[in-house]
Parts: structure tokens; sequence; C-alpha cells
């Protein structure tokens, strides 16, 4: 399975969440996308997106000073 990677780096609050949420909207059932912040806020904002949507968020990490998600679109 591929995972598209979505680049938000340098980018703030709220435009990586809104891209997010675009590029989540192109991807099938069961698909991952990985998303890459350099914004802190986007860790809370993609949990409580993933909680609104339904779309699952299977990781969160931390590395250096970027922030990498990968989340999985819902049915």
């Amino acid at each position: 399975m591929n995972t598209v990677t979505l680049d938000c780096t340098g980018l703030n609050c709220p435009i990586p969440i809104l891209r997010l949420s675009k590029a989540v909207k192109n991807l099938k059932t069961g698909e991952r996308l990985e998303m890459i912040a350099t914004d802190p806020g986007s860790v809370k904002d993609i949990q409580a997106w993933s909680q609104q949507t339904g779309n699952t968020l299977v990781e969160s990490r931390q590395e250096q000073e970027k922030f990498k998600f990968i989340v999985e679109r819902a049915a």
C-alpha cells in the first residue's frame, strides 16, 4: 500500500489541517497519508480533526523540529 506524503513544513495553523482535510478526501477507504508539519499546534489540531471526522490517526511522532502524522481514511 502506498502512503501519500503531504509536506506542510513552514505552514502555520490552520493551513496544515485544511490541506490535510482536502488531501484525505482524495484517498480511498483504508489508504494512508503521512503529513509532515513544523507547527507545534498541529499535534492537537490533528487529534481533534481525527475525532471529528472519524479518520484514524495511526501515528503521531516528533523528529527534531518536525511533527509527523500518519492518517488512515475512514469509510
